[in-house]
């Protein structure tokens, strides 16, 4: 005879599991995306980018099986997040700033809070870990009750996949909706650029076209690298880049030089970079994050815009750098989607079209609880309207192209 005890492990670092344990386990998820990778999660700890310094205090929740039986004392690992106690709502992208000021009102205190998702990494994905949908469903649980336990006043996980929805719904979380917005190659992948503008409205088509060639007058020209053939020189510029898109918009960057320094080191395969050049000099760019291939889903392969920055202002240049130069190397490698990042109706006459996404919240305070779920109920409704709104405003020709 075997008894089967379900343990609750938690660790104070994405350090205290071993790369290939978390990668495993991140394998076996549907919705796996690069930025929960044990190299990534652990580029942000390492680099100083998201420490207890900067308001990211990293915890590492495990579930494990354990049997005893007279033969052996086993532990199987089922199941594992990562989540961050928070003393602020910076870098998340999902905005409860108006819940923490009700809280400073009522002279409550809103943090430290639990985030479980990637650091400043809008990217909707997996966030529960776990080898079944019972796993995943215990570890939601395990969450809620270990926020209760440490007295904090609230969790949340963020830009969550639907299995995630099931298990957090199951935990008693609130759902929050938010919209993003995604390009989707055809069905067959269109032939070239030329073939997607074909599929456009004549009025988005056109507007492409003159916002190209405005970039192309003012003499840019792109090149991009991928992989191990970014090199170093290609990667501080990028960085010089990232580093003035803040400093214009009166912040400091989130991630330091050096995380970049260890995504070229240990996540190479995952980075697509494209260079504006004028005149033989460097002046802009855009960095591109790549999914991991899926060998069962060959052509299903998925990018994502993250980073860009720029020396010089010419009209439309973001445009070409953040959306055409990428579209058009999807295309050309038959990546099925690309996804725009955080907000953006500017996106859809792009061709980026929307697409829901859902983040779960628990609050300790009962009467705080009630509220937001009151507001959540009526922000569902009216992100279904606004999605209903957007769908009319399709950038596609009707019918077939």
């Amino acid at each position: 005879m075997s008894r089967i005890d379900y343990v609750i492990e938690v660790l104070d670092s994405p350090l205290a599991m071993t790369r290939a344990q978390w990668n495993a386990l991140l394998a076996q998820q549907p919705d796996a995306s690069p930025f929960m990778r044990h190299e990534y999660l652990a580029a942000m700890h390492e680099s100083g980018s998201a420490t207890a310094k900067t308001g990211w205090t990293p915890r590492l929740l495990c579930l494990w099986e354990q049997r005893d039986s007279q033969a052996s004392n086993e532990r199987t690992l089922l199941g594992a997040c990562m989540l961050y106690l928070k003393d602020h709502s910076y870098g998340e992208y999902v905005f409860d700033h108006a819940w923490a000021h009700a809280y400073r009102q009522h002279r409550l205190q809103y943090y430290p809070k639990a985030v479980v998702a990637p650091p400043f990494t809008p990217v909707p994905g997996a966030r529960l870990l776990a080898r079944d949908a019972d796993a995943r469903q215990a570890l939601a649980q395990a969450l809620v009750q270990w926020c209760t336990q440490s007295g904090l006043s609230s969790l949340h996980l963020l830009f969550i996949s639907a299995p995630d929805v099931v298990a957090c719904q199951g935990a008693g979380l609130m759902l929050r909706h938010n919209v993003q917005f995604h390009w989707t190659n055809s069905a067959v992948g269109y032939r070239d650029f030329d073939a997607f503008l074909a599929s456009l409205n004549q009025e988005k088509r056109k507007k492409i076209r003159q916002e190209r060639r405005k970039v192309e007058r003012a003499g840019v020209v792109f090149r991009s690298a991928s992989g191990n053939a970014i090199s170093a020189q290609d990667w501080d510029f990028f960085y010089r880049c990232y580093e003035r898109t803040y400093f214009e918009h009166g912040n400091a960057p989130y991630l330091s030089r050096d995380f970049f320094h260890r995504m070229a080191q240990d996540m190479a395969q995952n980075w697509l970079l494209f260079i504006g050049e004028r005149d033989g000099h460097p002046m802009a760019c855009s960095l591109i994050a790549l999914s991991d291939p899926n060998p069962a889903k060959p052509d299903d392969q998925v990018a994502y815009g993250r980073y860009w920055g720029a020396l010089e202002r010419v009209d439309c240049l973001h445009f070409e750098a953040c959306y055409y130069q990428p579209l058009q190397w999807c295309i050309a490698h038959g990546y099925r989607r690309f996804e725009g990042g955080a907000q953006g109706e500017h996106k859809m006459a792009r061709a980026l079209l929307p697409v829901q996404t859902t983040s779960a919240h628990w609050l300790a305070h009962p009467a705080f609880a009630d509220a937001v779920d009151d507001f959540l109920q009526r922000e569902r409704q009216g992100i279904g309207a606004y999605m209903a709104e957007l769908e009319q405003r399709n950038p596609f020709k009707a019918g077939p192209s």
